[in-house]
């Protein structure tokens, strides 16, 4: 297994006003998703206003954190060097269990600051319960992943 790579090294999201509440949460160890005040509508990634209604009130509703893997890849060969030196890790797509229909992207790990391929490929299992931990990547406090049962 390969020691963290650095984290100014690794890809940092982008915060615009919209998400900025969703980055703000996640650096305070919660994760939270944007909801409509008027119908309640859950969405993400987050937007000015409810596709459902066109409301432009919302507010961020907490999640458990808790979800499944709903899809996943294993990129080779990586496209940037911070990632080669990682071979094996992992990119997943989770849908919340609060919120099936929302569904993040990130990394499954053995823990919150391990490496990205700090879990064995054998691990990786479509419908497999996750856990949201949270890591600091380039002064961006990040979603990871962990198996519900490691």
């Amino acid at each position: 297994m390969a020691d963290a790579t650095p984290a100014e090294t690794l890809l940092t999201p982008t915060i615009d006003d919209d998400g900025a509440p969703f980055w703000f949460h996640a650096a305070q160890g919660e994760l939270r998703v944007q909801a409509c005040t008027p119908c309640g509508a859950l969405r993400f990634p987050p937007r000015p206003c409810c596709p459902h209604c066109q409301s432009f009130d919302s507010e961020w509703r907490r999640m458990s954190g808790r979800g499944r893997i709903w899809s996943y890849v294993l990129p080779h060969p990586p496209l940037l060097p911070a990632y080669a030196a990682q071979p094996g890790y992992n990119a997943i797509v989770v849908e919340l269990a609060d919120a099936p229909r929302i569904r993040l992207v990130g990394n499954l790990v053995a823990a919150p600051d391990a490496a990205l391929n700090s879990v064995p490929r054998e691990r990786l299992r479509i419908g497999a319960k996750v856990q949201a931990v949270f890591a600091d990547v380039g002064g961006v406090v990040v979603p990871r992943w962990i198996l519900e049962r490691p």
